[in-house]
């Protein structure tokens, strides 16, 4: 079986699992985000083209449309990360600085 890095909880929410490897939260033509232990930020990097690459950079990708995660695009995502905060992701602001905000510090 394949375990994951990652759950989804609700209809739009991403929960990091594992510290040693970043998700790269890909929604659609809309920027990257990528989650890792100390927190998120837009991912600046070269895309993996195959999971394969991705496993090696120590990253695994998250495609919120595909059916195995939400099934489709989504204006806002919320992401449980590692550094106990869940951000919020709000693909209607991207370009703002409100397009990723701390929804909720010490969400556990």
């Amino acid at each position: 079986m394949n375990d994951k890095n990652f759950i989804t909880s609700g209809r739009n929410t991403i929960i990091h699992k594992n510290k040693k490897i970043d998700l790269l939260v890909v929604n659609g033509e809309h920027p990257v985000a990528i989650v890792s232990h100390t927190g998120i930020n837009i991912y600046t990097g070269v895309m993996p083209q195959r999971r394969s690459e991705a496993k090696k950079a120590y990253q695994e990708l998250v495609d919120v449309s595909t059916s195995e995660v939400f099934g489709d695009e989504k204006t806002l995502v919320f992401v449980q990360a590692l550094d106990n905060k869940e951000y919020k992701l709000d693909y209607s602001k991207v370009g703002t600085d409100n397009f990723i905000k701390v929804h909720q510090e010490n969400y556990i």
